[in-house]
């Protein structure tokens, strides 16, 4: 009788007795003259199972073409396990091997195992634990997003990402074009002729749903988009990719702390998931990589965001360089977009807390942010986390039609391509609120890797493009 193919995950979890068949990866192959022991990995869980092969004129053959990142198959029994480290482990019976692997060639060598070297064979790095740990986790979360909003009453909404608009009025897009750039059609004043283009005008990638994502909010109540964005930024550092995907929740009849409350529940709640449903993962990475990770993760379920107006947040930071605390890299003052650094004193020395900082310069701030009474701030929030510093970052919208377009003037930004969304604020306008997760910042987090080219499967950054 044919054996079906169980799960290294559920082989983990089954009693001793039964005749089984797994299928995998070989992680390592040791063993001495009489006995052969192989750790198998199916990519279901951080854990491997052990093969124990009884070396003989038979299983010599099939043993020498076994080396680590081989594919093969195994049929034996299960039986308790005498060793360490595995309740159960396979005798096998029989083998086959699917795929042989050279040994020479194959690019995870124990030798070359840094983030660097890995990123640089990024289409294999998924068989190393590392990897499959964080992939898991990925896939996790964003199940885990998913949920909340579905069990909340939200609706998904698919925003476009080829767009006429620009979101954050930055101007860093990557452009969509058909044109030959080899011979571009020029209009009277010697510009590319974008009317002969595919779309008839100029496009681009998006930077974010949120503008798309307002348009359902305004109609349904609650939404949420959940989809990559482009960023054509020239940056390098560990915090930054050209594509990423965000979670974007848009919310009517939100005003801003309920925004923060969302936030605040949002986010504790993806942790908690990871917690109670990724815990091998996440203790493997905690054990290898950050042994404060864990503790990390529980301190933020387990305690109450600080809200912080930016003007006590720019106070607490220049007290700081006063007092000879600290020296920032970047000089505080009050009007200054924060950095990094900033955020992460504010939390991880200042508060030893997550903050929520709100109240910022309307003049640092995106032109759909509600303003405040005093005519200089704007009800714009971020959530600064541990390590991280902006984790989230969204607002109040403006809900007066006469604010926003005087404040697109004074921008002097285009209002052509924006009437549709001004259309809004023109035919029953109604506050509304919302906010974005950049997901890669969500997963360097909870895996506590510290280069977000570590949480997606193929990072885009500049001069890369793999793949």
């Amino acid at each position: 009788m044919e054996i079906s193919r169980t799960k290294v995950k559920d082989l983990l979890q089954m009693p001793a007795g039964q005749r089984v068949l797994a299928k995998g990866w070989v992680r390592t192959k040791r063993g001495n003259k009489e006995i052969a022991f192989i750790a198998l990995n199916d990519g279901s869980t951080i854990k491997n199972v052990q093969i124990v092969v009884d070396k003989n004129a038979d299983t010599e053959p099939i043993l020498a073409k076994i080396s680590t990142g081989a594919c093969i198959g195994v049929e034996g029994n299960l039986v308790e396990s005498v060793g360490s480290g595995q309740a159960v482990e396979i005798h096998a019976e029989n083998i086959t091997v699917y795929g042989e692997c050279d040994p020479v060639r194959y690019p995870l060598q124990k030798k070359d195992t840094s983030f660097e070297y890995l990123r640089s064979v990024a289409h294999m790095r998924p068989r190393t634990n590392t990897f499959g740990a964080i992939y898991r986790l990925r896939s996790q979360m964003a199940f885990a997003i998913h949920d909340y909003f579905h069990s909340r009453g939200f609706v998904y909404v698919h925003t476009p990402l080829i767009t006429a608009s620009d979101a954050e009025g930055a101007g860093q897009m990557f452009q969509v074009t058909t044109l030959d750039l080899n011979n571009v059609p020029k209009n009277k004043k010697g510009q590319p002729d974008y009317s002969k283009d595919f779309f008839g005008k100029m496009t681009s990638l998006t930077v974010s749903g949120q503008l798309e994502g307002e348009l359902g909010a305004t109609a349904l109540g609650e939404v949420y988009t959940f989809g990559p964005t482009f960023r054509a930024e020239n940056s390098n550092t560990p915090r930054h990719l050209a594509e990423f995907w965000m979670i974007e929740p848009e919310m009517a009849f939100y005003d801003i702390n309920d925004n923060m409350d969302l936030a605040e529940d949002f986010i504790k709640s993806l942790v908690k998931y990871a917690l109670n449903n990724c815990y091998d993962d996440i203790k493997f990475l905690n054990d290898r990589y950050d042994n404060e990770l864990i503790e990390r993760l529980e301190g933020v379920i387990n305690t109450e965001f600080v809200r912080l107006e930016y003007t006590e947040g720019i106070e607490i930071l220049e007290k700081a360089v006063a007092d000879g605390k600290v020296t920032f890299e970047y000089p505080i003052s009050w009007g200054v977009d924060l950095q990094s650094e900033h955020e992460r004193y504010l939390v991880e020395k200042h508060f030893n807390k997550p903050v929520i900082l709100t109240g910022y310069p309307k003049d640092i701030k995106a032109f759909y942010m509600k303003q405040n009474e005093d005519g200089k701030t704007v009800r714009a929030m971020d959530v600064l986390f541990p390590k991280i510093g902006e984790i989230i970052g969204g607002s109040e919208r403006e809900a007066s039609l006469t604010k926003l377009e005087k404040r697109i003037d004074e921008l002097q930004m285009s209002r052509k391509g924006l009437e549709w969304y001004l259309d809004t604020r023109r035919f029953g306008s109604c506050p509304h609120s919302g906010f974005g997760l950049g997901f890669e910042r969500l997963l360097l987090f909870i895996t506590g890797m510290s280069n977000i080219r570590d949480v997606i499967p193929f990072p885009r950054t500049p001069k890369n493009a793999e793949y």
